[in-house]
């Protein structure tokens, strides 16, 4: 990409990764757009920078399309969720979201982002260490998470004629609302207190420690850099060396 300032689209840009994602783009000096469903956390995420929000839902194909009444130079598919559960436990609806909003979602923002992109784009989707092996009573997760996986992948070799590169980051367990819901629903299973719940969730990363936002965030910046112009459906792991 040539030109001196892009444009940045970000979905779930409200809370947690996505937030911090917005903050490290604008502090380059891009022009950042953040999505999500609800306005209050957008209007907070903009945290003094000049950030534009706009409110949609990736579930929705009309309002992701509405995203994209103008092209991005760089386009992160970050809106996600999920909940634990045991596979026997698991609801059809449970699943059901959790795979429309993972992987629906980002297919539908891959999808309209590539139909206005210009040629030297990028196209990032935050993806997880879930993505890359399984794990006890998140099979949903992982599943709509492995899937994002063989979307960045095929999108890849499509778009790779094209200047466009197709990328995933893989975080481990961010120190975001996610986690602390994890860790609330360790606690509440095994009737244990919150430091053991913790360092339960963070026991695979050999660091023993949450991934910061911020880490996350400096690897999309990466991507998104003159320098990984030849990175192209790759799955980049920021977990401390998990996986």
């Amino acid at each position: 990409m040539t030109q001196t300032t892009r444009r940045i689209l970000i979905t779930g840009g409200g809370t947690g990764i996505g937030r911090a994602i917005a903050h490290a783009f604008a502090g380059h000096k891009d022009e950042v757009t953040i999505a999500g469903r609800r306005p209050e956390p957008l209007a907070e995420a903009t945290g003094g920078h000049r950030i534009e929000t706009r409110i949609a839902d990736v579930t929705d194909e009309a309002q992701v399309a509405a995203l994209f009444d103008r092209p991005f130079d760089v386009v992160v598919a970050n809106a996600g969720g999920g909940k634990a559960a045991r596979l026997t436990d698991l609801t059809l609806a449970d699943w059901n979201a959790t795979l429309c909003v993972n992987l629906t979602g980002t297919f539908l923002t891959f999808r309209e982002a590539l139909r206005v992109m210009p040629g030297g784009g990028r196209l990032i989707a935050v993806a997880s260490t879930a993505a890359l092996q399984g794990s006890a009573n998140i099979a949903a997760y992982a599943a709509s998470k492995h899937g994002v996986l063989g979307l960045v992948r095929s999108v890849a070799r499509e778009v790779a004629k094209k200047g466009i590169t197709c990328n995933a980051i893989c975080p481990g367990y961010t120190d975001t609302e996610m986690a602390e819901g994890a860790a609330q629903t360790v606690m509440a299973r095994l009737d244990i207190p919150r430091d053991k719940a913790m360092s339960m969730i963070t026991g695979g990363n050999p660091m023993a420690r949450l991934i910061a936002p911020q880490e996350v965030a400096a690897a999309a910046l990466f991507l998104a850099s003159p320098g990984a112009s030849s990175v192209n459906g790759h799955a980049l792991s920021v977990s401390g060396g998990e996986v």
